[in-house]
């Protein structure tokens, strides 16, 4: 397909132009074409951008419109017969006073632009937990009755980021956001015992912000049958969801809406979801209330209280088909019997919380 043709698709894509059967093919497509996916994208931006700087010239057009319009010396002679000494002032010097006025009033749009008051541009904030201090860490603290192995020493240890992973199988496959591991020197992660295990980040994607990680700790011997299972297909609007992850010590459960199929400025790749949920949560699971995971937390919008963002499941099972094959010794085999569904939240709480766990990063 030519550029010129690519470009047309894309903004009959982004116009929603295109009838549901061939939407469903383009975003089959941008799921199997990441450079495809990458121009949908840079495409969004760009007119988005457009659009924000069509805006700006507007207003500013229609403030310099209000400033000829404004007959000053009418007004105020309505108001008093004669002028009182701020009148005066205005009279002798209404042109530089209308020159401060504006430099003042473009000033304050320039700063509002700066700081994205005044972009409709949405951004989001990574939902990784920042650690603001040191901890001593020594194997009284790490190494539990189970036998976990320790941290890398004894001695204090910087532990920088925390997030949430949820196991992918029972031997020890664990999926998180790649932000929360990215420059990570090593990696743990820590069950709802306390009980914590090294491990190594088998693969990553960053473009889907996906990290797949491997226990390797000797003291690990299983988690046992996941019981959930991970739905490919797109969930409905407005259905009920829920979360479970460490943007705590301690476990949190939040539960919400999905509000919207679409992610940031309509990104398909994500839900908006309306769950309460703070830095920790990223890489946390988004469930159903079947308790299949629809999802991967991962982002909040930074302007607007209660929009957050969650990855589809649908791009976490394809990055698990693409883990190169010399990195495992056999193929990821997926639970496909979900043991949630039918059961009350609070006993669904009780039989996935050994299966989420906090993750550790330290650098």
């Amino acid at each position: 397909m030519r550029d010129e043709q690519l470009l047309e698709v894309i903004e009959r894509y982004l116009n929603g132009d295109m009838g549901a059967d061939e939407r469903r093919a383009f975003e089959q497509l941008r799921i199997e074409n990441a450079d495809i996916d990458s121009r949908v994208i840079e495409h969004q931006q760009f007119t988005g951008l457009l659009k924000q700087y069509g805006e700006r010239v507007e207003l500013e057009n229609r403030l310099n419109a209000i400033h000829h319009e404004i007959d000053v010396y009418a007004l105020v002679e309505e108001v008093t017969v004669h002028p009182v000494w701020i009148v005066q002032l205005w009279r002798h010097h209404h042109s530089k006073i209308s020159v401060a006025a504006s430099i003042a009033i473009f000033a304050v749009l320039a700063i509002l632009f700066i700081s994205g008051n005044l972009n409709n541009n949405s951004s989001y904030t990574e939902l990784r937990r920042e650690v603001d201090k040191l901890r001593q860490y020594n194997k009284s603290h790490v190494t539990t009755t189970g036998g976990a192995q320790s941290l890398p020493s004894n001695k204090i240890q910087t532990d920088k980021y925390r997030g949430t992973g949820f196991a992918l199988t029972s031997n020890g496959l664990i999926v998180t956001n790649y932000h929360v591991v990215s420059g990570a020197d090593s990696v743990y992660v820590q069950d709802v015992a306390g009980r914590s295990f090294k491990v190594k980040v088998l693969y990553t994607e960053p473009q889907n912000d996906i990290a797949i990680l491997k226990i390797t700790d000797t003291a690990f011997k299983g988690l046992g049958t996941i019981p959930y299972t991970f739905k490919r297909s797109e969930s409905d609007l407005a259905e009920n969801v829920f979360t479970y992850g460490y943007p705590q010590d301690s476990p949190v459960y939040g539960d919400g809406r999905l509000t919207s199929s679409n992610g940031l400025n309509g990104d398909t790749i994500d839900y908006e979801i309306s769950v309460p949920i703070n830095p920790g949560n990223s890489g946390g699971p988004l469930l159903d209330s079947k308790g299949n995971i629809i999802g991967i937390v991962k982002a909040k919008e930074t302007h607007l209280e209660g929009v957050h963002f969650a990855l589809k499941s649908g791009y976490l099972l394809d990055a698990i088909q693409n883990i190169p094959t010399d990195s495992l010794t056999h193929k990821p085999v997926l639970n496909t019997k979900n043991t949630l569904a039918g059961l009350s939240r609070e006993q669904q709480i009780k039989k996935l919380k050994n299966y989420v766990f906090m993750v550790k990063v330290y650098n």
